[in-house]
């Protein structure tokens, strides 16, 4: 149980799932399915979906690279967030959006995992949040130009670390797109 005593909800939060930054990601396809998966079911059973939309210098609003993938649209009423920066939470609405909800339970999906992924599973988390991510729907770009290790390594490093964070009155883990429980 995360906290917030008072705020039993579950969210699927979906990131940054914008043309500019999944274009050439890792599994593009694959992960944009899992996650049209992961909205309609939690559609269906009443459960929140906060979507966000990053922008910045290179991704810039109102352009094509700033477009939610055409795979996926938010439904009326579904709160989006836009950010500036990494981390999903960093100098934006989501907090009063979740407190909002009664939220104190977070599905993450979305992009990139080595960038704004992680930075907003650990402050998700380090708030109070039980943060769960979706394991096999988050994906990155290829960074082996800069030295980074291939993307699926680091969407494996990712899903192995988080499997194994724990903090007291809150949990963490991961589960694969059919393992969510929308229901608890």
């Amino acid at each position: 149980m995360s906290v917030f005593g008072d705020r039993v909800g579950t969210a699927l939060l979906v990131v940054d799932v914008q043309n500019g930054v999944v274009g050439e990601a890792h599994d593009r396809d694959g992960v944009v399915g899992r996650i049209g998966g992961l909205v309609e079911r939690a559609r269906e059973a009443g459960t929140p979906v906060v979507w966000v939309q990053h922008s910045d210098g290179h991704i810039v609003r109102g352009e094509e690279g700033w477009r939610i993938v055409p795979e996926l649209v938010p439904g009326e009423g579904e709160p989006l967030v836009e950010k500036h920066y990494l981390d999903s939470f960093e100098e934006t609405e989501l907090e009063a959006v979740l407190a909002g909800l009664s939220v104190g339970r977070l599905l993450v999906s979305g992009a990139s995992t080595d960038a704004c992924i992680r930075s907003t599973l650990h402050s998700a988390f380090f708030r109070g949040y039980d943060t769960t991510l979706v394991s096999d729907a988050h994906t990155t770009g290829d960074l082996t130009a800069w030295g980074a290790p291939p993307p699926a390594q680091v969407i494996a490093h990712t899903n192995l670390y988080w499997s194994e964070q724990a903090a007291p009155g809150r949990t963490a883990g991961t589960v694969t797109a059919a393992e969510v429980d929308f229901g608890g």
